[in-house]
């Protein structure tokens, strides 16, 4: 962080301003609430202008007030007493055919409570209601204010060190990360809640984060700053020329035009607490023993559904809502009647309605286990390549049972009982959003998370229960009133032109799944991504040298491929060594439908049975990714030097 108005190296690491230390916490938010066009505090009611990555509290929504922060059920940050939401617009990567590409993030978020007051100053709360905006989203140069300094980048390099933090995009690969960074106003007028530019009401210090509050807005609130980063390095290979080819999703090149939102959801009086009485400067939130604490599985689990029609992930041909590109160095201009979604649709919804055509209800997302010994639904089981809810309801009515639970795209288990701890965790939506290997418009669970459907009695309701945008109920339509469902994936097509340096215009076109990841895109390469006709991709259809191994057993501790390459969206094995060529590793595995790993050696291998390698891939059900427990294997068989060679061919076919 940058302290004192200094530029300090991006070390990731809370450095002391001159004098005492200044107590702060810092609160991980584990991964995004939802990624939509949508932002409560410039466009309360309606859509916001463009995409933004929210973190934070279930009670977010279109229209939401304090009450509805404070009733979330759950947040994507591990403070159980905060309720707040935190966003900042995402991150694209421009490709030289014209289309963007979704960047994943490095983790959620990391947000920074910190106490900057003078020694005349009392901090106090966020009072309830209050709404902050800092940053100008059509700002396209750097004003060299104290806002303007409030507005940083890191370029993360934990080998070489990534220089010096910057105002505006840096024009270079960053390996760790690129962390966006936004420090908030601290200073209050005492009186509104809001202003009509959402900034009035607030003001910096003398310094953006130290100094003196102005007279004109005398209270001091504990310092906010958020830290969001971005994995650019998985595109480190796609770059054509020096270029900066990353934009944020309000069409800004440039990044001058970063800003951050908050909504306040605390319980002020545990904030004021914590302000008053944790005064450690480790950071740590077990240093303040008043604030309670999420587990992991919540965290993954609180997510809300997303509500405006449009893709806003994988490869799409302009970014969402009407946002060209706009470099400056004047402001940008708001653009309309492009013809992207301008309302606010029906919250998606992850089930499927059973209650007018089998009598069964949906119950939620809830837990299951790997060991086979501990599994939730024991009665009966089956794994079927054509997976669908109805099918796995059908066969758990066939063995006697009332309660069916689906996981992994393709797996069904039955019982009578729920065990005690793996129910769904009421108003919590779960991870349950892996599409079923038969029909991939219907949901079958998740990793370690099934979607459960239970028999409806006889003298109760029947009725779905499912979360909501708000904590309302997300009522699914008549079973007889859907419209009949693709049994084929959805496809986009991206074609656009380019002029390359003799002048010459060029056409290319990228192939990929509506929403599909960037495990699934980045193999385009001016052709169509290829999949496989049989279960395992063929070589032809599998980055040059690159061949099936088999399957092995994957030992979990420690992973038999050591680096993590999913990122929660369709996983295909094609894909996946895709993303691992590009990475410049030996061996690639997919596992448990979703799942893809990369790594230089297998630590621990052993072959397994090639028939445990069976379940669908989410991304296609053609192709297998491995199993549970188990990895479909592929390895590079290049020398070195073609492999140099073949990847600075590739970075120019995109």
């Amino acid at each position: 962080m940058r302290l004192s108005g200094i530029v300090q190296p991006a070390t990731g690491i809370l450095v002391a301003l001159v004098g005492p230390a200044f107590a702060f916490f810092r609160m991980p938010c584990s991964s995004p609430l939802v990624v939509e066009r949508a932002d409560p505090v410039v466009n309360p009611g309606a859509l916001s202008g463009h995409v933004h990555t929210i973190v934070g509290g279930s009670g977010f929504g279109f229209s939401m007030d304090y009450a509805q922060a404070r009733a979330a059920a759950c947040s994507t940050c591990f403070v159980k007493q905060d309720k707040s939401n935190y966003w900042v617009p995402s991150l694209y990567f421009h490709a030289p055919n014209g289309s963007f590409i979704s960047v994943p993030q490095s983790g959620g978020a990391t947000i920074y409570y910190q106490q900057r007051q003078n020694s005349t100053e009392k901090l106090i709360a966020f009072p309830p209601g209050l709404r902050i905006l800092a940053g100008s989203s059509n700002l396209r140069h750097f004003v060299g204010d104290t806002a303007s300094l409030a507005i940083s980048y890191a370029c993360l390099d934990f080998v070489h060190g990534g220089g010096p933090e910057t105002h505006s995009f840096p024009t270079k690969n960053c390996p760790n990360g690129l962390r966006t960074q936004v420090f908030f106003p601290s200073c209050w007028d005492g009186v509104n809640l809001d202003s009509p530019d959402h900034k009035s009401h607030m003001s910096y210090p003398s310094t953006y984060n130290g100094g003196f509050c102005p007279d004109s807005h005398p209270k001091r609130f504990i310092s906010l700053f958020y830290e969001f980063t971005w994995n650019i390095n998985v595109f480190q290979n796609m770059w054509t020329g020096g270029k900066w080819p990353f934009v944020l999703s309000n069409g800004d090149d440039t990044g001058y035009g970063l800003h951050g939102d908050f909504v306040n959801g605390w319980d002020t009086s545990v904030l004021q607490q914590a302000i008053d009485t944790c005064t450690s400067n480790s950071g740590n939130l077990e240093d303040c023993p008043l604030l309670e604490l999420y587990s992991n599985d919540v965290l993954q689990d609180c997510l809300v559904p997303p509500s405006v029609d449009e893709d806003v992930s994988g490869v799409l041909a302009a970014l969402p809502g009407c946002n060209p590109i706009q470099s400056g160095p004047g402001n940008a201009v708001p653009q309309s009647g492009c013809g992207a979604p301008t309302t606010i649709g029906q919250p998606k919804k992850y089930f499927t309605d059973l209650t007018a055509s089998k009598g069964w209800e949906y119950l939620g997302c809830g837990y299951d286990s790997n060991d086979q010994g501990a599994r939730t639904l024991k009665g009966a089981s089956n794994r079927d390549a054509g997976m669908t809810v109805e099918m796995c309801v059908d066969f758990c009515i066939s063995k006697g049972f009332s309660i069916a639970g689906l996981e992994f795209s393709n797996e069904c288990y039955c019982d009578n009982t729920l065990p005690a701890g793996r129910a769904p965790i009421p108003g919590v939506m779960g991870n349950c959003n892996k599409p079923c290997a038969g029909d991939v418009t219907e949901t079958c669970g998740g990793g370690s998370r099934m979607s459960l459907y239970q028999k409806c009695t006889g003298s109760g309701s029947c009725e779905n229960l499912a979360s909501g945008v708000g904590n309302t109920v997300v009522t699914a339509p008549s079973a007889t009133s859907q419209a009949p469902r693709p049994t084929t994936t959805p496809t986009t097509t991206v074609t656009s032109q380019s002029r390359d340096s003799t002048g010459t215009t060029r056409s290319s076109t990228l192939t990929a799944q509506q929403g599909s990841s960037v495990l699934a895109t980045q193999q385009a390469s001016g052709t169509a991504i290829a999949t496989a006709a049989s279960a395992s991709p063929s070589s032809s259809a599998l980055p040059d040298g690159w061949k099936p191994l088999g399957c092995y057993v994957d030992s979990v501790k420690p992973r038999t491929l050591g680096t993590w390459a999913s990122n929660g969206k369709p996983v295909t094995s094609s894909g996946c060594v895709q993303e691992c060529d590009n990475r410049g590793y030996k061996f690639a595995g997919t596992e448990n439908s979703g799942q893809c790993f990369c790594g230089n050696s297998l630590q621990g291998a052993a072959v397994a049975d090639s028939a445990d390698c069976n379940m669908p891939c989410d991304g296609d059900n053609t192709q297998i990714c491995g199993g549970s427990a188990r990895l479909s294997v592929f390895i590079d068989g290049q020398p070195a030097a073609r492999v140099a060679h073949h990847r600075r061919r590739r970075a120019h076919h995109i």
